[in-house]
Parts: structure tokens; C-alpha cells; sequence
């Protein structure tokens, strides 16, 4: 009996030096909380290829501060069009300090290509149609690059990987 019970406290006490299990990384169908001027949005972050060809097709509807950020590695020329997508949207094309440079609006279903005019952009946010324009968000506006290496971060991404220090 006095074995039993010596093991069992010997038992009992080893889950105390276990460390609990690494938090799962996050996807890209999480949300984060990211400013865009003095708008907090909550973003998907799109990083890889695969999440960046899918972004919100598909989706029937989104939260009015809810968005998708599309996170390049280099600064380029960006274009998007929205073959299945239904919802009506604007996109908001950011260089790589984080100043939105252009604003474009999309159209459900339109495969004809939105391109960007500056081939220095590095992010780039849907929203809903008229989003940019209800909150009073214009080219100069600055998405809060500290928030999203902390986002990608949780992504398990290495900000480094896209110029973030």
C-alpha cells in the first residue's frame, strides 16, 4: 500500500516538469486585428501562393471591418481580378512602408484584371465596396506593419521573409 502510494505522488507530480504543447500555428482563416489609419481591421492574411490564388473566392459575405491581406515578398506590380468571387470589393494597394497607394474597385464575378500603377507595392487589402471611402481611408493612410509581424508571427511566417523588421 505504501508503494502504491509513493507511486502515484511520484506519478501525479511528473506532469508538473512538462511543458504544455506548442500553440498551434495560425491560418489563413484567422483573424487579426491590424490598423489601417485609425481603422482596426480584422484581416486573413494570404502568404502563400496557394492562399493568394484562392483569396475570397467563394466567400457570400464579410464582416463590414473584415478583410483579406495579401502579403508579397518583394515589392511588384500587383494584379488581381475576381473570378468567383460574389462579393463587390474595393482593394487597397500598399507600398512596402505600409502607405496605401491606390484604391480600386472590384466587381463581382469580373475576370478583366485589376492592375496596379505602381510596380513598388507590397500589400494589398480587400474590403467590402466602399469600405476605404465610409472610413474616410485614402492613399497615405499607414497599415500598422507592427501589427502585422506580430500577425505573421502567429502565422508561424518569419516576418523577415517579407522585409519586415
Amino acid at each position: 500500500m505504501a508503494g502504491a502510494l509513493l507511486l502515484a505522488l511520484s506519478v501525479a507530480g511528473c506532469g508538473r516538469d512538462v511543458p504544455p504543447p506548442p500553440a498551434a500555428a495560425k491560418t489563413v482563416g484567422d483573424w487579426f486585428a491590424v490598423k489601417v489609419g485609425d481603422q482596426t481591421v480584422q484581416m486573413q492574411l494570404a502568404v502563400y501562393p496557394a492562399e493568394m490564388e484562392h483569396g475570397l473566392m467563394g466567400r457570400r459575405n464579410l464582416g463590414s471591418d473584415q478583410g483579406m491581406l495579401f502579403v508579397y515578398r518583394a515589392p511588384t506590380r500587383m494584379s488581381f481580378w475576381m473570378r468567383n468571387t460574389p462579393l463587390p470589393l474595393d482593394i487597397g494597394f500598399f507600398n512596402p512602408e505600409g502607405e496605401l497607394r491606390e484604391i480600386h474597385t472590384m466587381l463581382p464575378y469580373d475576370e478583366a484584371p485589376i492592375s496596379s500603377q505602381s510596380d513598388a507595392l507590397e500589400f494589398a487589402l480587400e474590403m467590402n465596396q466602399g469600405w476605404f471611402s465610409e472610413h474616410g481611408v485614402k492613399p497615405g493612410a499607414k497599415l500598422d506593419l507592427a501589427a502585422l509581424r506580430k500577425a505573421l508571427e502567429a502565422r508561424d511566417v518569419d516576418p523577415e521573409d517579407f522585409g519586415l523588421r
